[in-house]
């Protein structure tokens, strides 16, 4: 357990900024849930509506240092690339 009062302060601060991260990766991760779902029972509008949703919190996540930037542009162009091939079926 940290003693020093700079310690203790660095842990109050862990708490809180795990707590954002978690938060932020979870609502991302549910978001790439619904447009891959959407994709694979072949909706195309609910596909589309999810990945208008998903592109903003991928972004959001990788400006906050949730994940890295080129993640975030890996998932959206291979979320792009799986809603684009449905409309194209």
């Amino acid at each position: 357990m940290a003693i020093h009062k700079s310690a203790l302060k660095r842990n109050r601060q862990n708490k809180i900024r795990n707590a954002r991260n978690t938060h932020i990766r979870t609502t991302m991760r549910n978001y790439v849930k619904k447009v891959r779902i959407a994709v694979a029972e072949g909706d195309k509008e609910n596909a589309s509506v999810f990945l208008a949703k998903a592109v903003p919190y991928i972004d959001k996540a990788a400006t906050k240092g949730v994940i890295h930037k080129a993640t975030a542009s890996r998932k959206i162009s291979r979320l792009n690339k799986l809603v684009n091939a449905l409309a194209e079926d």
